[in-house]
Order: structure tokens, then sequence, then C-alpha cells
């Protein structure tokens, strides 16, 4: 399984990012200032135009060695030869896509509360996907915030590498990787920048400045 740094993971939504152009630029800029691991994601797409972006994207992850995630698709993951997939709680189950991707594959999954939590041992993932932290309104379906102190208590019982989503800005990163998060997910305050670099290296100082405390 290619290394699996949690740090600063970019949810790409090519929608927000302005199309397929704009999206493969946004990779390559966002993967040259501090993102560790990069996750297509595009509800509203269909497979073959996924899997368009996602060839042109992997090989700027290969040359960088940052592993290529699917959200949802496991067979635009296949398709694509992507390091792995991303699943959500009404996805396929997370066994079921070990048996088909292999055991070098990363696997994600989604949980938004302590139930969930307990339930992803021992299912196959590689990490979790814990959120959303705070309110956000990119995925208009997600559940209700937890918020910060919910978010603590939840990684007090962690199974497995843990990355934060839902509504994370560099001005609370330090906060959220203080409350036990192994790296932060982030889509709009990437996507949606006019600086995207700038961005990107505001969040990994402050990553690291929660890291040292």
């Amino acid at each position: 399984m290619k290394l699996l740094d949690l740090s600063l993971y970019l949810v790409l939504d090519p929608d927000m990012a302005g199309g397929v152009d704009p999206a493969v630029h946004l990779a390559t800029v966002a993967i040259a200032s501090g993102v560790t691991c990069l996750q297509l994601r595009a509800p509203a797409w269909k497979k073959r135009k996924l899997l368009t972006l996602a060839e042109r994207v992997l090989p700027i992850c290969r040359h960088a060695t940052v592993p290529l995630i699917i959200n949802d698709h496991l067979d635009v993951a296949m398709a694509c030869h992507a390091d792995g997939v991303h699943l959500g709680q009404s996805d396929l189950p997370v066994a079921l896509a070990r048996e088909w991707l292999g055991n070098e594959a990363i696997i994600g999954l989604s949980v938004s509360n302590r139930q969930q939590l307990a339930d992803s041992s021992g299912q196959g993932a590689n990490y979790l996907g814990v959120g959303p932290v705070f309110a956000t309104a990119t995925k208009p379906d997600a559940d209700p915030a937890i918020g910060l102190d919910s978010f603590a208590a939840l990684m007090q019982s962690k199974p497995l590498p843990v990355v934060a989503i839902g509504g994370i800005t560099p001005d609370t990163t330090r906060d959220v990787i203080r409350a036990g998060a192994d790296g932060i997910a982030v889509v709009s305050a990437i996507c949606q920048s006019a600086h995207p670099d700038t961005q990107c290296r505001l969040f990994r100082d402050a990553i690291a400045t929660g890291r040292s405390q």
C-alpha cells in the first residue's frame, strides 16, 4: 500500500473548481503546495466524465507519490487504477471493496457518530473520515455538525487513523489536530479559493502548530 499521510487531504470537487481543466490545474497546484492525499468527488457527474478526470489527475499524483482516492465509485477506482476508494455509510461495504481492490488498496470510510466508529473496527478500512466537525454547506445531505468537543470525545476511542472533515478552516485546524485528528480534509476552502497555494500553506502551518502543542 502507498504511504498514507492524511495531514492535508484535499477532496477535489471539479464543479467547485470550474470543470475538468481547472480541476487538473488545481490538483497540480495543491499537490505542489503540500496536499498529501487527494480524493476526487463529483456527485453530479456521470462516471465516464469522472473517469476522464481521474485519468488526467492520476499521473500528477503518481509523480508526487500522493495517493489518488475515488469517492464512492469502486468501478471508477478500478478502471483508472487509483490507489483506493472512499466509502460512505450507504455505499458498498468495505469488506467487498477490499475483496475487489486487494490488500494494497487504500480504503476510507465516513463515520459521524460513536456507533459507526465502533462498527468500523475490523471492517478492513485503512482510515476514517470523521465529521462534519463544523457546519458546512458543501454536502447538503451531511449529518449535523458534531462540534469540536464531541469530535475530541470520539477520538479517545478511534480504531484507525482519522481525517477530520466539515467546515474546517486554517483558523480551526490547530484545535482539530489537538483534539486527535491525524489530518484534515478540505473541500471548498481550497476548491473555491482564489489562491489555493496560499490556502494549502496556511493549512499546513496550522497542522504543524497543532501537532507541536
